[in-house]
């Protein structure tokens, strides 16, 4: 199902393909912090934040902050004051968060024109794994029986 966020998130336009997973429509120290914030799973203040981005990345605390600060403006975060130090959360869950993203590089995607767009899929789906081929039959044929003619 896809998410309805009460305003869209704010993703970059262009989609780093060489790039690991969210880092295609992120940059790598927001997807390491983003990834931080969702693996503490309850709000919480900036050093924690930081102190989980290092374990991996040494990365100051302030730059940390500007990076939670910037998931905010994009819609990604939300802040909030407790106790006099400002805690952030994730807005979405990961699985929204890709959908999202998923949804952003697809209709960018499809400026390219929807049928070049399919014709492209479907023969690099039919290289790589044309058992996901024979799914995408099926999900488009049970998409067409469901809307009707």
């Amino acid at each position: 199902m896809d998410p309805q966020p009460e305003h869209t998130p704010r993703l970059q336009d262009t989609v780093r393909l060489s790039a690991a997973g969210l880092a295609k429509v992120l940059g790598d120290l927001e997807t390491r912090v983003l990834q931080a914030v969702w693996r503490i799973g309850e709000p919480a203040p900036a050093r924690m934040m930081h102190e989980q981005v290092v374990r991996e990345h040494e990365v100051a605390l302030l730059t940390v902050i500007t990076v939670l600060n910037k998931l905010v403006a994009k819609g990604l975060l939300t802040r909030e004051k407790r106790n006099d130090l400002l805690h952030y959360q994730a807005r979405y869950t990961p699985e929204e968060f890709e959908a999202m993203a998923l949804r952003h590089v697809v209709q960018g995607v499809l400026s390219f024109g929807p049928r070049a767009v399919a014709a492209s899929f479907v023969d690099v789906l039919a290289e790589q794994d044309p058992e996901q081929l024979k799914e995408l039959a099926r999900l488009l044929n049970e998409r067409v029986t469901r809307e009707g003619p």
